[in-house]
């Protein structure tokens, strides 16, 4: 069987090595080794070095030097809307708390279809609708200033570290640096909560 064992960004894909397309969901794009079978019918084992985040647009490399495209398939989400900018916010820091992969719009929130995180929105003041879309949470650690699929994408592999702990949520979002960070920080935002709490 053919191997796939690099990853090419998307600013660098050459659209005539583009021989096939795979369309997958967010978690069937956090992989190191699988066997994926291409829109086209084309049968390959992805063997990469280390778990690496795939993006819409980005390729993987054949052995034979031909690309196979990457898409990102449209998957059932959660919709999160507010009255005001304000409250959107105060939602996202709770979603937050919870180490539940976002992807953070202008005027809206994405979150996997969770029942109870929509019951908990719900009760925070904010409109909730199901909708069907790719879904293309937030990354975490390299994701400083702003991410885009230039930019973004140079730093390769370490990219995918990042995304698999906050992606695991409470068993390795704290296991590297930025991560852990923002745990510890949401950890003193509960303790800081809870000691105004007590004084009221």
């Amino acid at each position: 069987m053919l191997r796939a064992a690099s990853v090419v960004r998307r600013p660098a894909v050459k659209a005539e090595r583009v021989v096939d397309t795979v369309t997958l969901v967010h978690d069937d794009r956090h992989r190191r080794r699988v066997t994926l079978t291409a829109d086209g019918g084309l049968s390959f084992l992805l063997d990469l070095d280390k778990a690496t985040v795939l993006d819409d647009g980005d390729a993987l490399k054949l052995e034979d030097g031909r690309l196979v495209a990457v898409r990102a398939a449209p998957e059932k989400l959660i919709e999160i809307r507010a009255e005001s900018p304000l409250r959107l916010l105060k939602v996202a820091w709770h979603i937050g708390n919870r180490h539940t992969p976002a992807e953070i719009a202008a005027d809206a929130i994405f979150i996997s279809d969770d029942p109870v995180l929509a019951e908990m929105v719900r009760g925070l003041g904010c409109a909730v609708a199901r909708v069907e879309r790719p879904f293309r949470p937030e990354r975490g650690a390299y994701d400083h200033g702003g991410h885009d699929h230039g930019h973004g994408h140079s730093h390769g592999p370490d990219h995918s570290h990042g995304h698999d702990h906050a992606h695991h949520h409470e068993h390795g979002a704290c296991d590297c640096g930025h991560d852990h960070h923002d745990h510890d920080h949401h950890e003193h935002g509960h303790h800081h909560h809870d000691h105004g709490h007590d004084h009221r």
